[in-house]
């Protein structure tokens, strides 16, 4: 189970809704094959909106007969803790840029695996999501954005958020992917000021670019700020139907005038 489709816009929604969770108790109504268990996968219930928590939480507290549920979620901390304390943690290491290469060898897909590994966080998943979708070239823009430290190319920004505008294809939503790497560009900004660049790098020049950026601890916080102010306001514009292309630009713009650190 994953975030659904907007009829209306044909992107996905923001969140996973209690409408979503609700089916899983039809599915769970139904004869499991050759006499089985029923197994439902979350991922990732991380975005699951209020409503859909609380759904899911009540079938926690009462779960249907030989039924296996799996959350995957990446900020456990955001679970609600009455759903945290029903569930068995499996905590899972990322890939290896070797491991990742492997999978794309076995797949016949393309993409540096070192860059690969450290843009997905060692998901499998979303290493090709990225391959599928130019992302590598993608994060690449949005350093060489910021490779001049506050000022940044308007044309080149413009661009760039014309792209979040994409119709949504095969391989998946534009708006999100673009959204995503901002996000991962700023976590990985926050990580550099408390303990320098993450390696391996994601993009050339990521290093000195973030290092530049985020110097020291100070400069660390107000780019975690950043981040979570970038993903509140990405989930309430997806949530209006706001422009994808202003949006991003507006967010662009509003990073390159943060206070200098």
């Amino acid at each position: 189970m994953r975030r659904p489709v907007d009829e209306k816009t044909g992107r996905l929604r923001a969140e996973i809704t209690v409408d979503e969770i609700r089916k899983l108790l039809s599915f769970f109504h139904m004869s499991a094959s050759e006499g089985g268990r029923r197994v439902a996968i979350i991922d990732s219930a991380d975005e699951m909106n209020t409503s859909a928590a609380n759904a899911l939480l009540k079938m926690l507290e009462e779960p249907p007969k030989d039924a296996v549920i799996f959350l995957i979620s990446h900020q456990p901390a955001r679970l609600l803790p009455t759903i945290r304390s029903r569930c068995r943690e499996l905590r899972l290491s990322p890939l290896s840029g070797a491991e990742i290469g492997q999978v794309l060898a076995t797949l016949e897909a393309e993409g540096d695996p070192e860059k690969l590994a450290a843009l997905s966080g060692g998901s499998v998943g979303e290493a090709l999501r990225l391959t599928g979708q130019n992302g590598l070239e993608i994060y690449q823009r949005i350093t060489d954005l910021f490779a001049d430290g506050g000022r940044i190319d308007r044309r080149r920004a413009s661009a760039l958020a014309d792209l979040a505008a994409t119709r949504a294809g095969a391989d998946g939503d534009a708006f999100d992917l673009v959204i995503t790497l901002l996000d991962r560009f700023l976590s990985r900004a926050a990580m550099a000021g408390l303990s320098g660049p993450p390696l391996p790098q994601a993009a050339e020049r990521e290093a000195e670019v973030l290092a530049r950026l985020s110097p020291h601890d100070l400069a660390a916080r107000q780019w975690a700020e950043a981040q979570a102010e970038l993903s509140a306001r990405a989930r309430a514009g997806r949530a209006v139907n706001l422009d994808p292309s202003a949006l991003v630009l507006d967010m662009l713009i509003g990073l390159a005038n943060r206070p200098a650190n």
